[in-house]
């Protein structure tokens, strides 16, 4: 993999930063005046015009800038140079539900990965002013404080947070089993609805752990630079590397990785509980 500087590295976290403060920008704007909300094929898969006006505000700061580098957008699809090792996973609006139903659970997610690992992200709500930063080797920030994970040991003493796919009416493989299951085993799991958000909080020691399925790159790139700097510990559900373009992560403050690993693998499916 290409190592790029400190100082490379500093470069492309300031543009993810103004990217991402300007997109939300755009999402407090549009705020409370949404007039074309649709669905994307799916029932609850939403897309507003807020999440498109936010995602041309990220790419124009990041075509004005790094106009060689290629781009993963979620409503734009791919773009940029298909050669290049830089590769920019977007977000505009995650938590679009949220943002639709006017929750204020919502954020711009900015990663760059760099032949295919996650090397710089910033997350920004606009709702809580809270703007999540890292890059590889220079540490995790919240509104430029530095951040850290959790010192929570035990899984009985933790809180835990998911999320369900858009897919979870139509199979067995759903999440709710897990959800159920780790709600017994710890002391709650939350969902919040933005990915985002979930792994930003675990960095900052708010939650413990976060699991999830049916996810993409542009969810997660920037999240996970973020708990890995803050001393997290992100795998596949089995504790095997990550593969991000598996739609499934478990991202915890690495203290509690391994009994959440096993819980998830031991979940007895929904069949199996009593009523």
């Amino acid at each position: 993999m290409t190592q790029p500087s400190p100082e490379q590295l500093q470069i492309f976290l300031d543009v993810a930063t103004e990217s991402v403060l300007a997109a939300g920008a755009v999402l407090k704007e549009r705020w409370g005046k949404l007039t074309d909300i649709q669905e994307k094929g799916r029932p609850g898969d939403l897309v507003t015009e807020a999440d498109k006006l936010a995602e041309a505000a990220v790419l124009k700061v990041l075509k004005r800038h790094l106009p060689n580098h290629q781009i993963l957008a979620e409503e734009s699809g791919s773009l940029g140079n298909a050669d290049s090792e830089y590769l920019w996973a977007i977000d505009p609006l995650d938590g679009t539900t949220n943002y639709a139903h006017g929750l204020p659970m919502a954020a711009t997610s900015v990663g760059l990965m760099i032949e295919g690992i996650p090397c710089v992200g910033a997350v920004y709500n606009p709702f809580s002013d809270e703007l999540f930063r890292a890059a590889k080797g220079l540490g995790a920030t919240c509104n430029r404080r530095p951040i850290k994970v959790s010192a929570t040991k035990e899984l009985s003493k933790s809180l835990l947070i998911t999320g369900f796919a858009y897919d979870r009416r139509e199979t067995s493989d759903n999440n709710y089993a897990e959800f159920c299951h780790l709600t017994h085993l710890t002391q709650g799991v939350r969902r919040l609805g933005c990915a985002s958000m979930d792994l930003a909080g675990v960095a900052c020691g708010r939650l413990d752990g976060y699991w999830e399925r049916g996810i993409q790159p542009w969810d997660m790139a920037a999240g996970i630079v973020i708990l890995a700097e803050a001393g997290g510990k992100i795998t596949a559900y089995d504790g095997s590397p990550l593969d991000i373009s598996s739609g499934r992560i478990l991202a915890t403050n690495s203290l509690i990785h391994d009994s959440l690993s096993e819980a998830l693998l031991q979940t007895p499916p929904l069949t199996s509980w009593k009523s």
